[in-house]
């Protein structure tokens, strides 16, 4: 099956070898193409702030009066 005129007389080996070659080949310019293209989103402030948050590195208070801040709760009209 795997001798003669139509397969070049690679033999089983070779054919197996070509096959992950390619198969290799594939893998890394598919990998290279996402580290260079990531399909992540942007997180904005909000979502940041909710990730230190879980992540304990602040605590309730200080996200609280954070969170206000971002959301514009804390900001004062300057008349004058």
């Amino acid at each position: 099956m795997f001798t003669g005129s139509w397969c070049s007389g690679m033999g089983l080996g070779g054919w197996v070898l070509m096959i992950g070659f390619w198969v290799a080949l594939l893998g890394v310019i598919v990998w290279a193409v996402t580290q260079l293209f990531p399909s992540a989103p942007k997180s904005d402030a909000l979502d940041l702030l909710d990730r230190r948050l879980a992540a304990g590195d602040i605590d309730p208070g200080a996200y609280r009066e954070a969170r206000s801040e971002l959301s514009g709760a804390g900001r004062t009209l300057n008349r004058g």
